[in-house]
């Protein structure tokens, strides 16, 4: 993930933009005027919706956003463009039509319940001098972005002719263009790198009912063919994402818990696009798409995700290599604040875990127990020696935390160079700090900045010196 944290990608947005607006309230009478719910409106909040969920989630995944819009001479539209500057997007390709209507979606909620929806906006497709407005500002611009994304939401601003205008500027350039597409006919996005329908709007775009591999490979063929597409690409919701580049690829979802889908598509294409601008391959794109939509279907709402949501949703799926698993003291501070945000129990212990044993293994198991994230601190090579003597460690520090940190019971393992790990539990402050049995009635470094103490005790005639002897023939 380190890649991905480090880049910043630019990536432009065209597309519909609106606002989605939310009156919250409750409802405790029915109207005497009329048979309908009266709401006490308490709140009201405004989020970038439509294309503009889009840039959201390419804003949180840490990417440099432009767009590319029409939108009214009116209120709404000031307030979109004020929403937009809030999180340092580039509006520079944003194009005023009048007497046409920003979108604005009104949603009264009362009792956690959406009883009402009122829209007003223009559905009808912009000019045509808006259109050569938008094609003449990219023609200047267009090389300096990463990927290009059409952010469809049949509104009326991805005409045919602005669609294909794009990507013809686009490859030019060897920019590529992604689209997450709207309706039956996808003719308007013919020569794009890829598009990004589910499954029900590639059934209706193909004709095709998807329904095994068979018809699968049928529609993911027909789409690159009748749309001249570099990949062919369908997501199929709990099932994942299906590819076709040279062959039929399918790369199977990693959601744990699903709460809602909503925008899940917008997170989709938003990942797609910033994998691709980074230099990963279509297989790791898929991969890196498929953690983002695992983490934002287990969130309420239109929601994006972070990379370092990411990286501890990969984390706990055990899906990363043993390297991710291993922070320095400064990586762990972050991770942990993340984790305490969102409530979760912090356990610690800490060891020299010279050679990896059964008794290890169940002693962090029970550890792993207590909470839900265990962290490991390791001691280094000069602690272990002055610890056991001169002829320990037999592993290096290296070997020993790359074991650890590939166990199912193991969040994180922290090397540290002191004897004691006293600054690691300053620093963690955990909810649950564990230590063997043989700690009973002793004092334990480091309680003072934990929840409480839980002891374990060690498996019966298990442990490295036990294991040493029997390898120089000194037991049986």
């Amino acid at each position: 993930m380190q890649v991905f944290k480090e880049a910043k990608p630019n990536i432009l947005v065209v597309g519909d933009l609106m606002i989605d607006h939310y009156l919250w309230g409750s409802c405790e009478r029915i109207s005497p005027e009329a048979p309908v719910q009266v709401v006490d409106i308490n709140k009201e909040t405004t989020v970038l919706g439509g294309a503009g969920n889009v840039v959201n989630n390419l804003k949180a995944l840490g990417a440099n956003v432009s767009v590319s819009s029409v939108m009214g001479d009116d209120d709404n539209g000031k307030e979109l463009v004020k929403m937009l500057h809030a999180i340092d997007v580039n509006t520079q390709n944003l194009i005023i039509e009048e007497k046409r209507k920003t979108s604005k979606k009104s949603r009264v909620i009362a009792v956690s319940q959406q009883i009402l929806r009122y829209d007003k906006e223009s559905k009808n497709n912009i000019s045509n001098e808006s259109v050569q407005k938008i094609l003449e500002s990219l023609a200047n611009t267009i090389a300096m972005y990463d990927t290009v994304i059409l952010s469809d939401y049949g509104k009326g601003v991805l005409t045919q002719e602005l669609s294909q205008g794009i990507i013809a500027l686009a490859k030019k350039h060897n920019v590529k263009v992604l689209v997450d597409p709207k309706g039956k006919d996808f003719s308007k996005y013919r020569g794009a790198y890829l598009l990004t329908p589910n499954k029900k709007e590639a059934v209706l775009a193909t004709g095709i009912d998807i329904k095994d591999e068979t018809s699968l490979k049928k529609a993911l063929l027909k789409l690159k063919n009748e749309c001249d597409l570099d990949v062919s690409l369908i997501t199929l919701s709990e099932e994942g994402i299906a590819t076709y580049e040279e062959e039929v690829k399918i790369f199977p979802t990693v959601a744990k818990e699903v709460f809602d889908v909503t925008g899940a598509g917008d997170t989709v294409i938003a990942s797609i696009a910033f994998a691709l601008s980074v230099g990963k391959s279509l297989e790791e794109t898929a991969a890196f798409a498929n953690l983002a939509a695992g983490v934002v279907v287990g969130k309420i709402g239109s929601a994006t995700v972070t990379i370092d949501e990411i990286e501890d949703y990969e984390a706990s799926l055990h899906k990363s290599t043993s390297d991710a698993h291993i922070k320095s003291f400064e990586e762990i501070a972050k991770i942990v604040q993340r984790y305490k945000k969102n409530g979760k129990k912090i356990v610690f212990t800490n060891g020299c875990f010279d050679i990896l044993h059964v008794g290890h293994v169940k002693y962090l198991q029970i550890a792993k127990s207590f909470g839900d994230v265990l962290i490991v601190g390791l001691n280094s090579d000069a602690s272990v020696s002055r610890l056991k003597g001169p002829s320990r460690p037999v592993n290096p520090a290296e070997d020993r935390a790359y074991l650890l940190a590939a166990l199912e019971a193991v969040d994180f393992v922290v090397p540290f160079e002191a004897d004691t790990p006293y600054e690691l539990i300053k620093m963690i402050e955990p909810d649950v700090l564990v230590k063997g049995g043989d700690y009973a009635g002793k004092e334990v470094i480091g309680t003072e900045f934990a929840g409480e103490l839980r002891l374990v005790d060690f498996v019966d005639g298990k442990s490295t010196t036990k294991t040493i002897e029997k390898i120089q023939g000194k037991t049986c």
